[in-house]
């Protein structure tokens, strides 16, 4: 088990805290593979993302290859093996907001982020992902922030959006 120097920022427990937390919660699920999804959900909840000496606990914890939990993480968009920031800004490129204008949005946002899709910003502010459709195509094109969606977004109106963020 890891150190007990970190802690949660949102939560305060310490790294060995979670790392408990998460072996009760294997334990709860039995260490059934065929739990490992959930088990998965369960370890990123607490950690905040799955890096992988998370990975290699529960590998060892289920006893089962690192390969078998490392390609079902890889294998799912909704796993990250990378800390996200405190808003995601999730770009819609279906084919109403591509169509419109949707890969100006990305390029804009990459260059005043200066990250790239599946980043996240150094001061940990944003991540940037994008999606096949957000539900709002009469009104294309959006992009959603954390859980509000903006529509008829343009390149120019970005910086705007993005300040009431910081």
């Amino acid at each position: 088990m890891a150190t007990d120097t970190k802690h949660c920022e949102c939560c305060g427990l310490s790294e060995n805290e979670m790392f408990s937390l998460l072996e009760k919660t294997i334990g709860d699920y039995e260490a059934k593979e065929s739990n490992l999804i959930q088990i998965l959900h369960m370890a990123q909840a607490i950690f905040g993302y799955l890096p992988d000496e998370v990975l290699k606990f529960i590998s060892e914890k289920m006893n089962l290859p690192m390969s078998k939990v490392s390609g079902v993480v890889s294998f799912y968009s909704l796993f990250s093996t990378q800390p996200k920031g405190k808003h995601t800004i999730k770009v819609c490129l279906g084919t109403a907001c591509y169509v419109r204008g949707g890969s100006k949005i990305v390029d804009k946002i990459k260059e005043l982020l200066d990250i790239e899709v599946g980043e996240t910003t150094e001061d940990m502010n944003f991540s940037l992902e994008v999606m096949r459709c957000i539900g709002a195509c009469g009104l294309a094109p959006a992009i959603a922030i954390d859980d509000t969606v903006f529509k008829r977004v343009n390149p120019n109106k970005l910086r705007q959006i993005l300040a009431q963020y910081e």
